[in-house]
């Protein structure tokens, strides 16, 4: 089993990921007690919508949304958690800039767990909501 207690065990277990690697991903914070983790997510001009438009397409704010969720499960969990499903909601474009995903469990049962994540950009304008569901059982 492997830990997901501190930032450098995470941001460890997030850059053995070539994916999560190339998005750039950072822990901030990590709040085990109420399982809440915040993470950052850099702007790349890979991510772009259009070349040259500054504004990031929403598959990865949506990837943002689903790992960070993930992880703050893992965190109360200790154990990692497939996805079932998850859900975002767009709420204005981003333009130009990094993203922060403040993801917190909102339940970890037997079987299920839920987190919801807000995604704020860097003037901490809300700009995304998500909920992801992941499998809870360790085996």
């Amino acid at each position: 089993m492997a830990d997901f207690d501190t930032t450098e065990q995470i941001q460890e277990s997030l850059d053995s990921s070539p994916f999560s690697a190339f998005c750039g991903f950072r822990i901030e914070e990590v709040h085990k007690d109420d399982g809440r983790i915040v993470m950052r997510m850099p702007m790349r001009p890979e991510m772009e919508r259009l070349a040259g438009s500054g504004q990031m397409h929403g598959g990865p704010i949506a990837c943002l949304v689903d790992t960070a969720a993930c992880y703050a499960c893992m965190l109360v969990l200790d154990h990692g958690v497939p996805t079932i499903n998850f859900r975002i909601d767009y709420l204005r474009p981003v333009i130009d800039s990094d993203l922060k995903a403040v993801a917190r469990v909102r339940r970890a049962g037997r079987t299920v767990a839920v987190a919801d994540v807000d995604i704020f950009n860097d003037g901490g304008k809300l700009v995304a909501t998500g909920r992801g569901t992941f499998s809870a059982s360790a085996g």
